[in-house]
Protein backbone atom coordinates (compact mmCIF):
# COMPACT_ATOMS: atom_id res chain seq x y z
CA UNK A 1 0.00 0.00 0.00
CA UNK A 2 2.87 1.93 0.14
CA UNK A 3 2.87 2.97 -3.53
CA UNK A 4 -0.93 3.21 -3.53
CA UNK A 5 -0.55 6.08 -0.44
CA UNK A 6 1.16 8.16 -2.40
CA UNK A 7 -1.10 9.04 -4.78
CA UNK A 8 -3.39 10.18 -1.61
CA UNK A 9 -0.59 12.58 -0.86
CA UNK A 10 -0.90 14.22 -3.91
CA UNK A 11 -4.49 16.05 -3.93
CA UNK A 12 -6.15 14.51 -0.29
CA UNK A 13 -9.22 16.81 -0.99
CA UNK A 14 -10.08 15.31 -4.19
CA UNK A 15 -12.87 12.63 -4.84
CA UNK A 16 -11.81 9.83 -6.51
CA UNK A 17 -13.74 8.66 -9.92
CA UNK A 18 -14.84 4.81 -9.17
CA UNK A 19 -15.51 3.19 -12.48
CA UNK A 20 -16.50 -0.38 -12.14
CA UNK A 21 -15.67 -3.23 -14.74
CA UNK A 22 -16.80 -6.93 -14.55
CA UNK A 23 -17.75 -9.66 -16.85
CA UNK A 24 -15.62 -12.67 -18.23
CA UNK A 25 -12.60 -13.47 -20.10
CA UNK A 26 -12.99 -10.45 -22.26
CA UNK A 27 -13.52 -8.13 -19.62
CA UNK A 28 -10.56 -9.77 -17.87
CA UNK A 29 -8.09 -9.55 -21.00
CA UNK A 30 -7.35 -13.41 -20.64
CA UNK A 31 -5.04 -12.88 -23.94
CA UNK A 32 -3.72 -9.44 -23.37
CA UNK A 33 0.36 -10.04 -22.98
CA UNK A 34 1.34 -8.29 -20.45
CA UNK A 35 4.76 -7.52 -22.32
CA UNK A 36 2.18 -5.73 -24.87
CA UNK A 37 0.43 -3.67 -22.33
CA UNK A 38 0.29 0.22 -22.78
CA UNK A 39 2.02 2.28 -19.83
CA UNK A 40 -0.42 2.65 -16.93
CA UNK A 41 -1.18 5.98 -15.68
CA UNK A 42 -0.83 6.42 -11.57
CA UNK A 43 -4.26 5.57 -10.39
CA UNK A 44 -5.84 3.04 -7.87
CA UNK A 45 -6.89 -0.43 -8.75
CA UNK A 46 -8.27 -3.15 -6.97
CA UNK A 47 -9.19 -6.63 -9.37
CA UNK A 48 -9.65 -9.99 -8.72
CA UNK A 49 -9.46 -12.87 -11.86
CA UNK A 50 -11.05 -15.61 -9.94
CA UNK A 51 -8.84 -18.56 -10.79
CA UNK A 52 -5.76 -16.01 -12.09
CA UNK A 53 -4.86 -13.78 -9.52
CA UNK A 54 -6.16 -11.10 -7.60
CA UNK A 55 -4.57 -7.57 -5.73
CA UNK A 56 -4.71 -9.09 -2.21
CA UNK A 57 -8.09 -7.70 -1.38
CA UNK A 58 -6.24 -4.36 -1.17
CA UNK A 59 -5.64 -1.48 -3.56
CA UNK A 60 -2.81 -0.91 -5.66
CA UNK A 61 -1.65 0.90 -8.75
CA UNK A 62 -2.80 0.37 -12.11
CA UNK A 63 -1.24 -2.21 -14.54
CA UNK A 64 -0.79 -5.62 -15.67
CA UNK A 65 -2.30 -8.10 -13.44
CA UNK A 66 0.01 -11.02 -12.33
CA UNK A 67 -1.65 -14.65 -13.20
CA UNK A 68 -2.92 -15.72 -16.24
CA UNK A 69 -0.86 -17.43 -19.12
CA UNK A 70 2.02 -14.97 -19.54
CA UNK A 71 5.13 -14.91 -17.46
CA UNK A 72 4.77 -11.17 -16.77
CA UNK A 73 0.99 -11.28 -16.45
CA UNK A 74 -1.83 -9.68 -18.75
CA UNK A 75 -3.91 -6.46 -18.98
CA UNK A 76 -7.43 -5.87 -20.25
CA UNK A 77 -9.25 -3.10 -21.76
CA UNK A 78 -9.59 -0.72 -17.85
CA UNK A 79 -5.64 0.61 -18.75
CA UNK A 80 -6.42 2.11 -22.38
CA UNK A 81 -9.94 3.56 -20.27
CA UNK A 82 -8.36 4.76 -17.63
CA UNK A 83 -5.85 6.63 -19.69
CA UNK A 84 -8.22 7.94 -21.74
CA UNK A 85 -10.28 8.91 -18.46
CA UNK A 86 -7.55 10.79 -17.03
CA UNK A 87 -6.26 12.58 -19.94
CA UNK A 88 -9.45 14.51 -20.20
CA UNK A 89 -8.70 15.29 -16.59
CA UNK A 90 -10.90 13.03 -14.59
CA UNK A 91 -9.25 11.34 -11.27
CA UNK A 92 -10.25 7.56 -11.58
CA UNK A 93 -10.55 4.65 -9.49
CA UNK A 94 -10.56 0.88 -10.95
CA UNK A 95 -12.26 -1.86 -9.19
CA UNK A 96 -12.37 -4.87 -11.90
CA UNK A 97 -13.82 -8.35 -11.50
CA UNK A 98 -14.02 -11.18 -13.92
CA UNK A 99 -14.45 -14.69 -14.05
CA UNK A 100 -13.38 -16.53 -17.76
CA UNK A 101 -15.91 -18.71 -19.15
CA UNK A 102 -18.79 -18.51 -16.36
CA UNK A 103 -22.38 -18.19 -17.40
CA UNK A 104 -24.89 -16.05 -15.20
CA UNK A 105 -27.22 -19.13 -15.30
CA UNK A 106 -24.69 -21.67 -13.95
CA UNK A 107 -22.01 -19.27 -12.32
CA UNK A 108 -22.79 -16.07 -11.36
CA UNK A 109 -26.33 -16.52 -10.52
CA UNK A 110 -28.61 -14.38 -8.68
CA UNK A 111 -28.24 -12.28 -5.42
CA UNK A 112 -28.13 -14.58 -2.25
CA UNK A 113 -28.03 -17.69 -4.37
CA UNK A 114 -23.90 -18.21 -3.11
CA UNK A 115 -22.92 -17.58 -6.62
CA UNK A 116 -20.19 -15.48 -8.38
CA UNK A 117 -22.40 -12.01 -8.37
CA UNK A 118 -22.60 -12.61 -4.34
CA UNK A 119 -18.53 -12.45 -4.44
CA UNK A 120 -18.35 -9.65 -6.69
CA UNK A 121 -20.97 -7.37 -4.73
CA UNK A 122 -18.94 -8.64 -1.14
CA UNK A 123 -15.30 -7.46 -2.63
CA UNK A 124 -16.96 -3.91 -4.41
CA UNK A 125 -18.27 -3.05 -0.97
CA UNK A 126 -15.01 -4.24 1.28
CA UNK A 127 -12.99 -2.09 -1.92
CA UNK A 128 -15.12 0.92 -1.30
CA UNK A 129 -15.03 0.81 2.39
CA UNK A 130 -11.21 0.73 2.22
CA UNK A 131 -10.78 4.05 0.16
CA UNK A 132 -13.27 5.27 2.46
CA UNK A 133 -11.56 3.90 5.75
CA UNK A 134 -8.46 6.20 4.16
CA UNK A 135 -11.23 9.12 4.59
CA UNK A 136 -11.29 9.51 0.80
CA UNK A 137 -14.10 10.99 -1.39
CA UNK A 138 -15.70 8.65 -4.08
CA UNK A 139 -17.93 9.54 -7.16
CA UNK A 140 -19.44 5.74 -8.38
CA UNK A 141 -19.80 6.49 -11.84
CA UNK A 142 -19.88 3.66 -13.85
CA UNK A 143 -20.42 -0.72 -14.02
CA UNK A 144 -19.42 -2.48 -17.53
CA UNK A 145 -20.71 -5.61 -18.05
CA UNK A 146 -18.62 -7.35 -20.38
CA UNK A 147 -19.88 -11.04 -20.78
CA UNK A 148 -22.76 -13.49 -22.61
CA UNK A 149 -20.86 -16.13 -24.61
CA UNK A 150 -20.81 -18.40 -22.36
CA UNK A 151 -24.87 -18.01 -22.19
CA UNK A 152 -25.05 -18.46 -25.60
CA UNK A 153 -23.63 -21.92 -25.14
CA UNK A 154 -27.45 -23.53 -24.75
CA UNK A 155 -30.54 -22.30 -25.93
CA UNK A 156 -32.12 -22.53 -22.50
CA UNK A 157 -29.30 -20.41 -20.70
CA UNK A 158 -29.62 -17.76 -23.99
CA UNK A 159 -33.22 -17.51 -23.70
CA UNK A 160 -32.92 -16.90 -20.13
CA UNK A 161 -30.16 -14.25 -20.59
CA UNK A 162 -32.86 -10.97 -20.60
CA UNK A 163 -34.47 -11.86 -17.03
CA UNK A 164 -30.65 -13.06 -15.37
CA UNK A 165 -29.08 -10.10 -16.38
CA UNK A 166 -32.22 -7.36 -15.28
CA UNK A 167 -31.58 -9.02 -12.43
CA UNK A 168 -27.85 -8.54 -12.07
CA UNK A 169 -27.60 -4.52 -12.90
CA UNK A 170 -30.80 -4.53 -10.75
CA UNK A 171 -28.89 -5.69 -7.27
CA UNK A 172 -25.49 -3.72 -8.27
CA UNK A 173 -27.46 -0.58 -8.76
CA UNK A 174 -29.38 -1.79 -5.21
CA UNK A 175 -26.37 -2.22 -3.08
CA UNK A 176 -24.40 1.21 -4.55
CA UNK A 177 -27.92 3.01 -3.24
CA UNK A 178 -27.28 4.03 -7.57
CA UNK A 179 -30.37 4.10 -9.08
CA UNK A 180 -29.21 5.47 -11.84
CA UNK A 181 -26.10 4.49 -11.95
CA UNK A 182 -24.66 4.49 -15.64
CA UNK A 183 -24.34 1.11 -17.06
CA UNK A 184 -22.31 -0.21 -20.00
CA UNK A 185 -23.19 -3.69 -21.81
CA UNK A 186 -20.65 -5.59 -23.94
CA UNK A 187 -20.36 -8.86 -25.52
CA UNK A 188 -18.13 -10.33 -28.56
CA UNK A 189 -21.02 -10.34 -31.18
CA UNK A 190 -18.59 -12.21 -33.42
CA UNK A 191 -18.35 -15.31 -30.94
CA UNK A 192 -19.64 -18.83 -32.37
CA UNK A 193 -21.72 -19.38 -29.66
CA UNK A 194 -23.21 -15.96 -29.74
CA UNK A 195 -23.82 -15.91 -33.60
CA UNK A 196 -26.19 -19.15 -33.35
CA UNK A 197 -27.49 -17.68 -30.34
CA UNK A 198 -28.37 -13.91 -30.99
CA UNK A 199 -30.38 -13.68 -27.79
CA UNK A 200 -27.59 -12.66 -25.69
CA UNK A 201 -26.58 -9.48 -27.58
CA UNK A 202 -30.17 -8.68 -28.38
CA UNK A 203 -31.18 -8.91 -24.90
CA UNK A 204 -28.10 -6.77 -23.87
CA UNK A 205 -29.81 -4.04 -26.64
CA UNK A 206 -33.32 -4.44 -25.24
CA UNK A 207 -31.99 -3.62 -21.88
CA UNK A 208 -30.08 -0.30 -23.06
CA UNK A 209 -33.35 0.67 -25.39
CA UNK A 210 -35.75 0.05 -22.28
CA UNK A 211 -33.48 1.32 -19.27
CA UNK A 212 -32.05 4.65 -18.54
CA UNK A 213 -28.34 5.94 -18.08
CA UNK A 214 -27.19 2.69 -20.19
CA UNK A 215 -25.58 1.83 -23.37
CA UNK A 216 -24.16 -0.97 -25.27
CA UNK A 217 -20.51 -1.09 -26.16
CA UNK A 218 -19.56 -3.23 -29.62
CA UNK A 219 -17.10 -5.67 -30.46
CA UNK A 220 -17.59 -5.42 -33.61
CA UNK A 221 -14.34 -5.64 -35.81
CA UNK A 222 -11.22 -5.41 -33.04
CA UNK A 223 -8.64 -7.41 -33.66
CA UNK A 224 -8.82 -11.47 -32.26
CA UNK A 225 -6.58 -13.85 -31.59
CA UNK A 226 -8.50 -17.01 -31.47
CA UNK A 227 -12.65 -17.17 -31.67
CA UNK A 228 -12.88 -15.98 -28.57
CA UNK A 229 -10.91 -13.39 -27.39
CA UNK A 230 -9.21 -10.12 -28.22
CA UNK A 231 -5.72 -9.51 -29.03
CA UNK A 232 -3.54 -7.05 -26.87
CA UNK A 233 -4.12 -4.26 -29.52
CA UNK A 234 -7.97 -4.82 -29.72
CA UNK A 235 -7.90 -4.89 -26.30
CA UNK A 236 -6.27 -1.05 -25.75
CA UNK A 237 -9.21 -0.67 -28.54
CA UNK A 238 -11.72 -2.11 -26.17
CA UNK A 239 -10.76 0.09 -23.93
CA UNK A 240 -10.76 3.30 -26.12
CA UNK A 241 -14.40 2.87 -27.33
CA UNK A 242 -15.40 2.15 -23.75
CA UNK A 243 -14.07 5.84 -22.99
CA UNK A 244 -16.07 6.84 -25.91
CA UNK A 245 -18.89 5.17 -25.09
CA UNK A 246 -19.00 6.84 -21.68
CA UNK A 247 -17.93 10.18 -22.94
CA UNK A 248 -20.93 9.85 -25.18
CA UNK A 249 -23.29 8.90 -22.11
CA UNK A 250 -22.41 12.40 -20.12
CA UNK A 251 -22.23 14.76 -23.36
CA UNK A 252 -25.55 13.42 -24.01
CA UNK A 253 -26.34 15.11 -21.11
CA UNK A 254 -28.36 11.53 -19.75
CA UNK A 255 -26.42 10.79 -16.26
CA UNK A 256 -27.18 12.69 -13.35
CA UNK A 257 -24.25 13.72 -11.25
CA UNK A 258 -23.05 11.07 -9.39
CA UNK A 259 -23.28 10.35 -5.31
CA UNK A 260 -20.57 11.41 -3.77
CA UNK A 261 -19.67 8.72 -1.08
CA UNK A 262 -17.52 10.18 2.09
CA UNK A 263 -15.77 8.28 4.75
CA UNK A 264 -18.95 9.00 7.49
CA UNK A 265 -20.64 5.98 5.89
CA UNK A 266 -22.42 7.04 2.82
CA UNK A 267 -24.62 4.62 0.66
CA UNK A 268 -23.02 1.73 1.42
Amino acid sequence: MTAFGGLFNRTPSAPFELHILAGQSNAQGIQGDATQCPESPQIPFFYNALGFGDSGGQWTILGPQSGGHFPKGYFGPEISFALALQQAGARPAVFKFTAPCTSLAKDWKGPGEGGILDTLCRELLTAIQLLENCHRKIKVCSFTWIQGESDAQADVTAINYHGHLVVLLRHVREILQEPDLPIILGIDEQHPWVKERPAVVEAQKQIVAASKHMAFLSMLGLEKSDTSHLTPKGLVQHGERLFETWQQLTEAGAIAPPTTLSGSGGAV
